[in-house]
């Protein structure tokens, strides 16, 4: 009879180290996620300028039907604390990964359901309460995948590639602008306008059932984290994550909070706000204004790449520092790059490079920013709630902000908004410090 060695028997196995994960299943397991997501974030935020003031706001005129359309396109913002509680406290307690498997599905599934929703002329009010809804589904989604998609990410990285690890689920955001911004491109050019506003705009809402499938088949290889397995043999779990970050981490959540602010305020302004205003004030047409989206996804992507690279060598204090005091100096140029001449077009293309340009150099890092103050026991918890928050009070109301401050004061007024952000931000980064941040 053959003796079965220790190396093969199942109790040889247990005693194996456990499988780790792969650095290019870590960041394609990061980054799919955050692609997936965001492409369900940017497709709302495109059928929010053309499709929903049309289909769902009827009756009003197209301002107002316009700001009633960016106020379903806010509820999501303030949607995303809840899931960042929730997900963030199984995130926490039970693992990253099986975590960020249900928020994948959550965002998914009320995407798909946008694609379904009838109209206000098939079922009147009730089809804006219905797109409202759905669209609090997808910030719920959106609140705790962001959280757990950086953590996959840095607590996976090796010394002294934090920034550049945590570039990867970044990058999710230009990779799924482009490709929803591009899926309306070319539906824009395949079928007519009356078929698009009947059927067309349906598709890549009703297309994110092929990106989840991928998602899911991406996201359930991977193993846990180190940092988290390790915090489980430590037995630091905490009962109730949430309950810890408001009593022990307030100051770090508020600053974090606050360190993020401009950067949700310039990406909205640089991308829902702009599409609305090429369209509606100087009248490009919509193919045209959906090129400057695309192309500034892809400045955005070369940003955060950029970022991941510099900011390990110079250290992500320094590097934000300067990163938010060029987006300040930018807000100047602001109202000279965006009034439109003979060609608006024309002076649009410089805002749209420098503006995404530093959009990516501040969003590039602004994860393994926010995630570095808080313990492996609640990190989950805490940086979710800070993007989350950051989220509310920056994005949730710029491309309102910045539409009603251009038609009721002036251009100038859109840049001192950003300005006044920049500011805002800086002060939190240096209250932070080097050692937070």
């Amino acid at each position: 009879m053959t003796k079965v060695s220790s190396q093969s028997s199942p109790a040889g196995a247990q005693k194996a180290a456990p499988r780790k994960n792969s650095p290019a299943q870590v960041l394609s397991a990061s980054l799919i996620g955050t692609t997936i997501e965001f492409f369900d974030f940017y497709a709302y935020a495109t059928a929010a300028v053309l499709v929903f003031p049309v289909l769902f706001f009827p009756g009003s005129d197209p301002m107002t039907a316009l700001l009633a359309s960016f106020a379903t396109f806010s509820i999501a913002f303030f949607a995303r604390p809840f899931g960042a509680l929730v997900f963030g406290h199984f995130g926490d307690r039970v693992g990253r990964k099986a975590t960020l498997v249900a928020a994948l599905l959550t965002m998914g599934i009320s995407t798909i359901i946008i694609g379904l929703l009838p109209t206000y002329e098939q079922i009147g009010v009730a089809a804006p309460l219905l797109l409202a809804l759905c669209r609090f589904g997808q910030g719920f989604g959106l609140g705790g995948e962001w959280g757990g998609a950086v953590l996959l990410a840095t607590e996976n990285a090796p010394e002294g590639k934090r920034s550049w690890y945590g570039m990867f689920p970044q990058l999710g955001a230009p990779v799924g602008l482009f490709l929803s911004s591009g899926f309306f491109w070319i539906l824009l050019h395949v079928i007519d306008e009356e078929a698009f506003l009947s059927w067309g705009w349906r598709l890549p809402f009703l297309a994110s059932i092929l990106l989840i499938g991928l998602g899911l088949w991406v996201r359930l290889s991977i193993t846990e984290t180190p940092e988290f397995a390790d915090a489980l043999k430590k037995k630091e779990r905490v009962k109730v994550p949430a309950a810890e970050v408001f009593s022990k981490y307030k100051m770090t959540l508020f600053l974090g909070t606050f360190a993020a602010l401009v950067t949700f305020v310039l990406f909205y302004i640089c991308t829902a706000w702009l599409l609305s205003y090429n369209v509606k004030v100087v009248g490009i047409p919509f193919k045209d204004a959906l090129l400057v989206q695309i192309f500034g996804s892809v400045i955005f992507g070369i940003g955060i790449i950029l970022a991941g690279k510099v900011a390990d060598k110079t250290g992500r204090y320094a590097f934000l520092i300067a990163v938010t005091a060029a987006i300040g100096l930018f807000s100047f140029a602001l109202a000279p790059l965006m009034t439109p001449g003979t060609d608006g077009a024309l002076n649009i293309y410089p805002f749209v490079t420098i503006g995404m340009f530093l959009m990516g150099l501040t969003y590039g890092v602004i994860g393994a920013t926010l995630a570095a103050p808080f313990p492996a026991s609640v990190r989950y918890t805490g940086s979710s709630m800070t993007f989350n928050f950051a989220g509310i009070f920056g994005a949730s109301l710029a491309p309102y902000a910045a539409t009603w401050l251009q038609a009721n004061y002036g251009m100038a007024h859109v840049g001192y908004y950003l300005l006044a952000s920049a500011v805002i931000t800086l002060l939190c980064v240096l209250a932070l410090g080097k050692n937070k941040v």
